[in-house]
């Protein structure tokens, strides 16, 4: 079966949708995203789009965010005019898995559903398995599923434990940083907890084609031990299998760090975020990003390879221009699952927030508009979004000449002859090298070099591409995607 390369934007449903009111002038829902919406996203070649934020969050989430200062001060720098009414309370911090009626009810989200799949588009939302709000009705009905402490705990470091009625429980938590103060722990080592987790997913299946799971690591039985000092059963694989049982083909998508992706892979995930690939390209040279191309094919194939999300500072804001463009180049073809961040394509500088219902307008950047509409076509193609996919070693232009250690390359294959080869100097200094390239059927005639993202056209004699390699010398973060064909 052909491997499909998906392509995903996130959306930030609420700020979206305030968006839409200012335009419509009253209250938007999710009907109001149109069919000339869909039809953009699925002609740009989104497979999925995951709406952040669509299921009922937290009225004491909401006076938490209002009330803490270093929060306010964070959403302030985004949102220089905020109001408390732009302050909606995480859309982590979640009371129910159903749509509240402000966003237009489970009955809106369905419509919409439907209309996607019309166009071929998927519908991503989120599953938060760590954690649920502070005013939860389970924190009534059933604190046994709570991860409940002592009041010398509560004593002793406050910020991580919350006295909810007559009982103290843990905030939810990432190990290494302080408890999130408008959540609630749960707690994995009940059995009770894991089955009632299976039953919130089983429902979420029902009514979407996916989820991304919200630090998914968090509730693996080595880290919930190392952190709580309770050993829970495995969750992910009895709990993945439950979701395909409901709907089969179910996908899931790991926010996921510390090295724990193949992990969680191997538990069932189809994707899992990258944020080495990341992280590699916005603070390293080139060698550990090739290093980490020469992962297992299988892996790539799953993993999700971003330049901004919710949770990361604008492209826009982070890169240098030139340093984007080569970053974005090396992201979106290479295998895996293309993430997008509404907004990304426009260049947005000010990153969203899941505490907030409005985003601070700002105009797009038409250059770089140009710049990704030229490398989703790109994505678009068959060989890309489909086909084989092999990394190229640079080597030396010349004896002596260590530039070619700047280079990442690599070439698509499509079973119909389409061949593409993408070459990008991540430097910023000028850089030259060879890169013999995977297609002996060329040798022994003239081919064409055709760049789909620039002006560059050349043509060159196969026998030289295959053998001594392509020559290139590019100024610094420059980049060629290059169609190979034979000469016409």
């Amino acid at each position: 079966m052909t491997k499909v390369h998906p392509t995903l934007q996130q959306i930030d449903t609420r700020a979206w949708l305030t968006a839409r009111s200012h335009l419509l002038g009253r209250p938007a829902t999710l009907d109001d995203v149109t069919d000339a919406d869909l039809d953009g996203w699925a002609a740009t070649g989104f497979d999925w789009v995951w709406w952040l934020s669509v299921w009922t969050t937290s009225a004491e989430g909401r006076r938490v965010s209002r009330s803490n200062a270093a929060w306010r001060d964070g959403f302030r720098a985004i949102l220089p005019d905020l109001t408390d009414d732009d302050i909606g309370g995480s859309g982590f911090a979640i009371t129910a898995y159903t749509v509240p009626d402000a966003l237009g009810g489970d009955s809106a989200l369905a419509r919409l559903r439907r209309r996607m799949g019309d166009r071929g588009l998927k519908l991503m939302l989120d599953f938060v398995p760590n954690h649920v709000a502070l005013d939860h009705p389970w924190v009534a009905a059933h604190p046994e599923r709570l991860l409940a402490t002592t009041d010398e705990a509560l004593a002793r470091e406050p910020h991580n434990h919350v006295r909810l009625g007559d009982r103290v429980f843990a905030h939810g938590r990432d190990p290494y940083f302080d408890g999130w103060p408008d959540v609630v722990q749960l707690d994995y080592a009940n059995p009770s907890t894991q089955a009632a987790m299976v039953a919130e997913l089983e429902g979420i299946a029902a009514r979407c084609d996916g989820v991304r799971c919200d630090m998914a690591m968090l509730v693996l039985p080595d880290v919930f031990e190392r952190t709580w000092g309770r050993r829970p059963e495995p969750f992910w694989p009895a709990a993945i299998d439950a979701a395909r049982r409901r709907a089969p083909g179910f996908t899931f998508l790991a926010e996921v760090y510390w090295d724990l992706e193949w992990a969680l892979q191997q538990q069932g995930f189809d994707f899992t975020y990258d944020k080495r690939l990341y992280d590699r390209l916005r603070h390293g040279p080139a060698r550990p990003v090739r290093e980490h191309l020469h992962a297992t094919l299988d892996f790539q194939e799953r993993s999700a390879r971003f330049l901004e999300n919710h949770d990361e500072p604008r492209a826009a804001a982070t890169f240098a221009h030139d340093a984007h463009r080569a970053a974005a180049v090396i992201t979106y073809t290479v295998p895996g699952l293309r993430f997008f961040l509404d907004g990304q394509l426009t260049g947005r500088t000010r990153r969203p927030s899941p505490h907030l219902v409005r985003a601070a307008p700002e105009a797009p950047d038409e250059a770089l508009g140009a710049f990704y509409d030229a490398l989703l076509a790109v994505v678009r193609r068959p060989a890309v979004r489909a086909g084989a996919w092999q990394a190229l070693a640079p080597t030396p232009a010349w004896s002596g000449n260590g530039s070619h250690d700047a280079f990442v390359a690599h070439a698509w294959q499509g079973p119909d002859g389409e061949r593409v080869v993408v070459a990008v100097n991540h430097a910023a200094h000028a850089s030259q090298c060879r890169v013999r390239l995977p297609f002996p059927e060329a040798a022994g005639r003239p081919v064409d070099l055709r760049d789909l993202v620039g002006p560059a056209r050349y043509r060159r004699d196969g026998s030289e591409l295959v053998g001594e390699g392509l020559f290139l010398d590019l100024p610094p973060w420059a980049f060629h995607v290059f169609e190979v064909a034979p000469a016409t």
